[in-house]
């Protein structure tokens, strides 16, 4: 359709499902996980533990909040003409500039390419809300200018940051965070934007795959790249096995339970919606931490046994205990269910002790965590 007037999706709208450009939309966002988690696997392997994590989680909060409030809108206002293509395609441009600027703002604390970026993509996304806003009447209407004035503002002060002397840019980038993150609590006070929640689950659920599936590639180049210059299969072999495990298992528990089931209002759903940003920068990091401790095995990182270990062990056990935290639990029926990833998520974390062999014990007790929940749901589903 050339131009429709942009009004509010029906929420009980049946077979809602991602569209084409959605998919495209989530393809050109790994770019920008490839960059982040490339800056963190440097870091760690450096050595430089403190200043690798707090770059990368400012960097990807960019990230999944660009593709958070991208998701959002389109639940609600998808009208896909030719606007509306044109301006989701200005915002994948605005994503590809903010990827090529992460190394700086990684590594320099220089946010300006970043900044850049992300004005684009800003700027076409509160064209959109005007238009949502012309098109509403009433509370919607309110509710759609609050977000376009919301993004304005807050985007003025992440160029207000490029000012800022860049030893107070990242505190101040955290005021920002916080202000960012109170727009929609703000917007929808009273109001609530006709998001779908099949077509939400189903979003994030196509993001955690596409972020694991970015980790399993990361993971094979580091693997291949270790055995044409070093010859160490027998080193490998233990971490490429306990690696998949992990990512398998990861996959396997995140999509074990319905979570549009709970996501009806924006009580359930912010706090849902909001908590993936630790599912999906723990599901990257897997990834990166795959690669130090590959890189640790064949000698190529300056650090610890434990410290390469704990690169791995750490995000995947902080996926597990947020996936449980976030919807897992509601679904869970008796103590052995709902001990399971928790307990899990603590023996993955002590794995990291256990020198050489730590990843594949890991993807085992991940691994193990699976057959538990498939034994424990068919012995609740027969009645034994």
């Amino acid at each position: 359709m050339t131009y429709v007037p942009m009004t509010a999706r029906d929420r009980e709208e049946s077979h809602r499902t991602a569209t084409p450009l959605e998919l495209f939309f989530d393809l050109c966002f790994v770019v920008a996980v490839a960059q982040a988690g490339r800056q963190l696997v440097h870091a760690l392997a450096e050595g430089h533990v403190a200043a690798g994590v707090s770059g990368f989680l400012f960097v990807f909060f960019g990230v999944w909040w660009a593709w958070m409030n991208f998701t959002w809108f389109a639940s609600a206002y998808d009208v896909d003409d030719v606007p509306y293509r044109v301006a989701t395609l200005v915002q994948i441009a605005g994503v590809l500039v903010y990827s090529a600027g992460i190394p700086r703002a990684f590594n320099d604390n220089d946010w300006t390419t970043a900044v850049i970026g992300y004005v684009v993509m800003r700027l076409a996304l509160t064209v959109q809300w005007l238009r949502a806003a012309a098109g509403e009447r009433g509370a919607a209407r309110r509710c759609a200018l609050t977000y376009a004035i919301g993004l304005v503002l807050c985007q003025a002060a992440w160029v207000g940051l490029l000012v800022a002397p860049p030893q107070s840019r990242r505190w101040l980038f955290l005021v920002c965070v916080a202000a960012q993150l109170l727009v929609p609590v703000v917007a929808e006070h009273g109001y609530q934007t006709q998001w779908h929640p099949h077509h939400i689950a189903e979003r994030y659920g196509l993001f955690t795959i596409i972020v694991l599936g970015e980790t399993i590639a990361a993971s094979t180049v580091a693997v291949q790249s270790a055995i044409d210059e070093h010859d160490a299969l027998g080193e490998l072999l233990p971490i490429a096995a306990g690696g998949l495990l992990l990512v398998f298992a990861a996959w396997w528990i995140y999509f074990a339970v319905p979570a549009h089931d709970r996501l009806r209002t924006n009580r359930e759903a912010i706090p849902w919606g909001y908590g993936h940003y630790v599912i999906f920068a723990a599901a990257a990091a897997i990834g990166a931490g795959i690669e130090v401790a590959i890189e640790h095995a064949v000698g190529k990182a300056p650090v610890s046994q434990l410290a390469a270990n704990l690169a791995v062990c750490v995000p995947a056990a902080l996926f597990l205990a947020f996936v449980w935290l976030l919807h897992s639990r509601h679904f869970k029926r008796g103590a052995a269910q709902q001990l399971t990833l928790p307990v899990t998520a603590v023996a993955i974390l002590a794995c990291a002790w256990t020198g050489t062999h730590a990843v594949l014990w890991a993807g085992l007790a991940a691994a193990a965590a699976v057959a538990a929940g498939v034994t424990l749901t068919h012995r609740e589903r027969s009645g034994a």
